[in-house]
């Protein structure tokens, strides 16, 4: 196995503000959930997929979107990639989707302003009815990484800045 990647926390700062950003949740709660915060990791030696934990409990009805502050970043070896899914049994149970499809995470990410946080929107598309339950520190999302190619005549020199659409601006 190549060991291409590590994962970090973001700043406190950078979590605290995301966090109140997206909840309005106060200074001091939003640190204890900073506090809280597990990196990811692979659940047995043969996982594919690192596990993201969730930072708190939430509950999604059917029909129900969350975008969640992760509070993680990854520094990724220029080649790699990180790939995003929901975590396979919430999304054969209760069709738990991100709202991507796939989130995709490059290796510049990681010195973009926003320090490389990671979000995760995710929502619940049970057409069964079911309500999703999550609790702090399970895991709800996974990440794989991948290598990948460029062509021969590629040329692009841009630095990124920013996420979601930021490299089509």
């Amino acid at each position: 196995m190549k060991k291409i990647a590590k994962f970090e926390k973001v700043s406190e700062e950078n979590f605290v503000s995301s966090w109140q950003e997206e909840f309005s949740a106060d200074r001091d709660e939003a640190k204890k959930v900073y506090d809280g915060i597990k990196l990811p990791r692979r659940a047995t030696s043969g996982s594919a997929g690192y596990d993201i934990f969730s930072p708190v409990d939430f509950t999604l009805a059917p029909g129900e979107t969350m975008k969640i502050p992760t509070g993680i970043r990854c520094r990724i070896d220029d080649g790699w990639v990180l790939k995003l899914y929901p975590r396979s049994g919430l999304g054969f149970k209760f069709r738990l989707q991100l709202n991507n499809t796939v989130g995709i995470i490059d290796s510049d990410y990681y010195y973009s302003d926003n320090e490389g946080h990671i979000f995760i929107k995710i929502t619940n598309d049970s057409n069964e009815g079911k309500t999703v339950e999550v609790k702090s520190g399970t895991g709800f999302a996974q990440g794989i990484f991948v290598e990948y190619g460029i062509t021969v005549d590629d040329d692009a020199t841009e630095i990124r800045n920013g996420g979601f659409g930021s490299t089509t601006k």
